[in-house]
């Protein structure tokens, strides 16, 4: 705001009768327009979101929404929805819920999603291994130190691989892959890749979510984070840490402001893209992680409402519980549903991320990610890559 406001200047001259000046009096500061900036959004893809999203806030009678469209290599973000929004020409009727941007600004337990970002720790780290296969206990695994893990659904599975863990879901495939790699690795692999500190991606207001240090871990922690709980996040860290995956275990850095310009239209700042600093997990494992395991999840698993015909996708469910404000434990029936999911696979183009906050349970429509908001993101990523023009492929 101070680089856009620019300051105000006053000069006082001597004019005669007529009021033309006649000379310079006193001259207390200089006028100066304030910078011009050019956003990396791109109104069209804006509107793709906002209207998909939109409708499935409406239906679901959902709290709140979020959307995001990020360009999975540079991390330029194309749309970002905050729902519910307001008319800026008529900013004195918003209520406050709606002046905040909950991309950035709301942290939540993110449930699965969280899952393939875990895996590709593992998995870098070699602690684990994509042929080997974990006993998932069917269903039921429990020990001294971290109580009892079970599955979403009641589900009950035996041997799995790292690809079917993700696939299916398993929150006890996940746990055994948190205790694999112990609490250092584990926190030092989920700083890396961004969590629990800020983006920084030029909006104010934004939180920083929870990942606490691991002094204050328990046996529960290491087994619970893994599948998403005991941890918060916001939704631009999520779009950052799945653009790390797709860009092939690149350092992607989100940014919103492309360019600056000065009073005379010249530019005085230009960002192209996220600077070369290395890479979070070797480019093996992250492309692995999205072009068969995240592709399955859509093509076997819980995403298959986000698929295109055109776009082979890939993508992660979430469903996560909301803990109470006033105590222990969770609210009864209040879901944060999400769904974070890129194409085509193979040479990703974007990330969208599609988070539906308190859907309505007793509208009897569900509350999943994979039924509320995968559907919006298929939505989403198929309107968006036929307005960037990205080559379909040969069927």
């Amino acid at each position: 705001d101070k680089q856009l406001r620019g300051s105000v200047g006053q000069n006082i001259f001597v004019a005669d009768a007529s009021r033309p000046p006649i000379q310079l009096r006193e001259q207390s500061s200089v006028l100066s327009d304030g910078v011009g900036i050019i956003l990396t959004i791109d109104s069209a893809i804006q509107q793709f979101a906002r209207t998909a999203l939109l409708e499935q806030y409406k239906n679901y009678e959902a709290e709140l929404a979020v959307a995001i469209v990020a360009s999975a290599k540079t991390g330029a973000i194309l749309a970002m929805v905050s729902l519910p929004d307001f008319e800026p020409g008529d900013i004195s009727s918003a209520e406050a819920d709606m002046l905040r941007n909950c991309a950035v600004a709301v942290q939540y337990e993110p449930g699965s999603v969280l899952k393939p970002i875990v895996a590709a720790i593992a998995l870098d780290s070699g602690l684990v291994n994509r042929y080997e296969k974990i006993f998932c206990e069917n269903g039921d695994y429990r020990g001294r130190g971290f109580g009892r893990i079970g599955e979403y659904g009641n589900h009950k599975f035996s041997d799995l691989t790292v690809r079917g863990i993700l696939v299916n879901s398993s929150n006890i495939g996940m746990a055994k892959t948190g205790q694999r790699l112990g609490k250092d690795k584990l926190y030092e692999g989920l700083r890396h890749f961004g969590f629990g500190q800020k983006v920084d991606v030029d909006l104010p207001g934004e939180a920083k979510g929870l990942l606490r240090r691991v002094r204050n871990w328990t046996g529960y922690s290491v087994t619970r984070i893994p599948f998403g709980q005991e941890i918060s996040v916001t939704s631009i860290q999520l779009v950052r840490a799945f653009c790390v995956l797709a860009s092939g275990g690149r350092a992607i850095h989100p940014y919103l402001v492309k360019a600056v310009l000065d009073s005379k239209g010249k530019v005085v700042k230009l960002r192209e893209s996220s600077p070369d600093v290395g890479y979070i997990v070797k480019p093996e494992v992250a492309k692995w992680i999205v072009s068969d395991a995240l592709v399955g999840v859509v093509e076997e698993g819980t995403g298959k409402k986000a698929a295109l015909e055109k776009w082979q996708v890939f993508g992660k469910t979430g469903t996560a519980q909301l803990a109470r404000s006033d105590g222990r434990g969770y609210e009864p029936n209040a879901y944060v549903a999400s769904f974070i999911a890129g194409a085509p696979a193979e040479d990703p183009e974007v990330v969208v991320l599609v988070l539906i906050y308190k859907p309505n349970t007793r509208l009897g429509k569900g509350y999943t990610g994979g039924t509320v908001s995968a559907p919006v993101a298929g939505r989403i990523l198929g309107k968006t890559l036929k307005y960037l023009r990205v080559p379909e492929r040969s069927l």
